[in-house]
């Protein structure tokens, strides 16, 4: 295996989420204004030549492990044979999904056998009226019945990440957590981040880690957990005696994880940021068009990678919504 190339910092990234739309089905305040935003034009948006060209640059500097987001990433068309194409770049061991869900019950079979190994979920409430509230979209959608589409088609292990809102689902994170008790999944509950409408807001909202693992231990003990398998991500992980998932919670707010980073991201419209609330970022996009090679921009950019990101300075990078950058 390729070692990943290090940031100024000496952090090794090998991990690349790849925004290939910036449209989406929900409208989660959190994630995108109520109205949406200015649709990028398709001619800005990578096409899945060129995502795999870019992974294909990538990945003999040290990028092993890859992300398809969003927007929404199943509603972008065929998206089956993106995942075919990257799972034939030499030097990529691993292939997940961020994904509302929506579409898994008809979509993780075909999934599967395209390459991707597996899927993270976003589900904010396991109650269809209050789904539709935080999503502002009336959806026949259950989340239940989705992550066990994903686990019958084997795209394991299978993660649930849960943004939790004080006042408006906090009070379902003892339900959450009880999933695990009855399957092997891996439920996450994620700090609240100021970003969209709820920006002002934010810390009002925010339920810090500690508090929520405190209400979780109340049901049982939790002991400390290697978590799932295969991951890479900033979670730290727990466990109910004897249940077959876990428990995990991802702390931007009152826990920087930041000295980890082993991430970078690429947008639909082919930019390369460093930090998901910063301002460091490169147009690809402009040098793939041009015959460019990547590698000397790859190196420039991580030699800009920030230390940290500045949330509890309110400091958002220029984002409007989550959905502009893949989360």
């Amino acid at each position: 295996m390729i070692a990943g190339a290090l940031d100024q910092f000496g952090r090794r990234i090998e991990y690349l989420r790849i925004s290939i739309t910036d449209r989406c089905n929900f409208r989660c305040a959190y994630c995108m204004p109520l109205a949406g935003l200015p649709w990028l034009p398709r001619e800005d948006i990578l096409s899945y030549e060129e995502i795999t060209e870019v992974v294909r640059q990538l990945a003999p500097l040290g990028v092993s492990r890859l992300r398809i987001t969003g927007g929404e990433p199943t509603i972008r068309p065929q998206l089956t044979t993106l995942i075919s194409m990257l799972e034939k770049v030499s030097g990529i061991q691993d292939i997940a999904l961020s994904t509302n869900g929506v579409k898994l019950p008809e979509m993780a079979e075909s999934l599967k056998a395209a390459g991707l190994d597996r899927v993270n979920m976003s589900a904010d409430s396991l109650r269809p009226d209050r789904i539709r509230e935080i999503a502002r979209r009336s959806l026949a959608f259950s989340p239940i019945d989705a992550a066990l589409a994903a686990e019958r088609a084997g795209l394991g292990p299978v993660k649930i990440n849960t943004v939790v809102m004080r006042g408006i689902n906090d009070d379902e994170l003892e339900d959450f957590a009880r999933l695990t008790l009855e399957h092997p999944w891996h439920v996450r509950f994620i700090e609240l981040m100021p970003v969209g409408e709820m920006a002002g807001e934010t810390f009002d909202r925010v339920v810090p880690s500690d508090e929520i693992l405190a209400r979780l231990a109340r049901i049982a003990p939790l002991s400390a957990d290697a978590g799932p398998a295969r991951g890479n991500g900033p979670a730290a992980y727990y466990r109910f005696a004897g249940a077959p998932g876990s428990i995990g919670v991802i702390t931007p707010m009152s826990h920087t994880y930041c000295g980890d980073c082993n991430r970078v991201r690429l947008t639909a419209d082919g930019r390369l940021r460093t930090c998901l609330y910063g301002d460091e970022e490169v147009s690809f996009r402009d040098a793939l068009r041009a015959g460019e090679p990547l590698a000397p921009l790859y190196a420039s950019a991580l030699a800009t990678k920030p230390r940290e990101h500045a949330l509890l300075q309110m400091k958002v990078g220029g984002l409007r919504a989550l959905s502009e950058v893949g989360g």
